[in-house]
């Protein structure tokens, strides 16, 4: 499915650069702007398609009870907190592990430490930042980030690949006010 995603747009990309190369343009037809458009919606609509495919395999395979929120982030909270809730502008501070679907183990707090970042500020990938608002002090929790709320299509540059979903297993620290 991807190789003709990819044969498709590159088919696309050929016929727009090939479409007026001779002098009589006026019988050729030359895409419009919105033609364009609509196709490059089409195939990135596919693209999450696919990758939402790929992310409920791997939650039927483990069997969490994960919820769903608009962005498409997914998260279970398998241990409940009594702490205070997250919010913006307090300092969000949690343990953590990130994994590829894969299984890869690839960051974790036990090699870095805890991290902390102020909530609402885009110090974070948008769905950890979505997600952390989801929780109390003390919750444990399963994310699902989709790569378009992670790195997106070009990775971190370092351990996670391009387009890459992550699941991350977050225990929340601590809720402070920004110092």
């Amino acid at each position: 499915m991807k190789n003709s995603i990819i044969f498709i747009f590159s088919l696309m990309i050929i016929t727009i650069g090939f479409s007026c190369q001779s002098n009589d343009c006026k019988n050729s037809k030359v895409h419009s702007e919105k033609e364009i458009k609509d196709a490059l919606l089409r195939a990135n609509k596919q693209l999450v398609e696919n990758e939402d495919e790929k992310i409920e395999d791997f939650i039927k395979r483990y069997g969490w009870k994960m919820h769903k929120t608009g962005t498409g982030l997914r998260y279970w909270i398998y241990k409940q907190g009594k702490g205070k809730k997250a919010e913006n502008n307090k300092v969000a501070k949690f343990n953590y592990s990130v994994k590829l679907l894969t299984g890869d183990e690839i960051y974790t707090s036990k090699i870095s430490g805890p991290k902390e970042f102020l909530i609402g500020r885009g110090e974070v990938e948008s769905g950890i930042e979505e997600g952390i608002l989801l929780l109390c002090v003390g919750d444990r929790v399963k994310f699902i980030v989709p790569s378009h709320l992670a790195f997106g299509l070009q990775g971190d540059q370092n351990k996670i690949p391009a387009k890459a979903c992550l699941v991350y297993d977050i225990e929340l620290l601590e809720i402070n006010d920004k110092n």
